[in-house]
């Protein structure tokens, strides 16, 4: 029997997909607890519909993401920071002053958390960092700390 998932379910698959399971597991399980829907001709229209729109959603968020990473490579984002006597600085750079200063120059907010710095920054000068913009969009910005 094929079943359209609803949620998705270990061992079987993600939602929005077509399934072939047993009968008896579709109307015991799946049906009954909302993992699954009966893929007759209507519901399968329904599925295609949704299919398309996710489609459409996921091309504009993709357009979007590459209209941020362009900005984000035009020039490196400047953090202040302050320092000693040899242009070590007092703390470290975080992800968070990253983070502020992308909104504060380029426009952007992003999470902090999508936001990595490979080694710890304690230095003046040019250093490198990558943002996570999730289903595999990962990209590498640069960021120049400066003395305050």
């Amino acid at each position: 029997m094929q079943v359209i998932l609803i949620k998705d379910v270990d061992n079987l698959g993600q939602a929005h997909e077509l399934a072939t399971v047993k009968s008896g597991y579709a109307r015991n399980f799946l049906i009954p607890q909302k993992f699954a829907i009966e893929a007759n001709p209507t519901n399968l229209k329904v599925l295609n519909e949704k299919l398309k729109v996710k489609a459409k959603k996921e091309a504009a968020l993709l357009a979007q993401i590459n209209e941020v990473v362009e900005v984000l490579k035009g020039s490196p984002v400047k953090i202040g920071a302050k320092t000693g006597t040899t242009d070590k600085i007092f703390g470290r750079v975080t992800s968070l002053q990253i983070a502020r200063a992308i909104k504060e120059q380029k426009g952007y907010e992003l999470d902090r958390k999508r936001i990595a710095i490979p080694e710890e920054v304690k230095e003046i000068g040019l250093h490198k960092a990558t943002i996570d913009f999730g289903n595999g969009n990962i990209t590498e910005i640069e960021f120049d700390v400066v003395a305050e």
